[in-house]
């Protein structure tokens, strides 16, 4: 597996868990989903309930088929609403560089070498 607490959002640290390893990682899943498929990254808001409790992010790909890797992290009847595309930062990520490459590392030893990052 590759998903660990030391790639987890600081924001998702205290509630990550290896029975949800999802938690916390949509951020820069979608982003290496999107360096060896390229596509749209989509962002959505998080809802409880009526209180939005953060956002979410996924790929919708080239044929128009959306990708969420880690929608599965929602186990307590959360909805994501509002969702839209975003451009990919150019360059070395202003937030969570590091887990970014190390999920990368971890991702290449399982599937071979990736595309280098957009």
């Amino acid at each position: 597996m590759s998903w660990a607490a030391d790639t987890c959002s600081p924001d998702d640290q205290a509630d990550w868990q290896p029975s949800n390893p999802a938690w916390g990682h949509c951020d820069i899943t979608a982003l290496i989903v999107n360096d060896v498929f390229r596509g749209d990254l989509v962002v959505g808001k998080v809802y409880l309930g009526a209180v939005q409790r953060g956002f979410h992010w996924w790929n919708r790909l080239s044929s128009g088929v959306e990708l969420d890797l880690t929608r599965e992290q929602f186990q307590a009847g959360q909805s994501i609403e509002e969702a839209r595309v975003v451009e990919r930062p150019v360059g070395p990520l202003p937030r969570r560089w590091q887990e970014y490459l190390l999920l990368r590392e971890r991702v290449g030893k399982h599937l071979g070498a990736l595309p280098e990052p957009i």
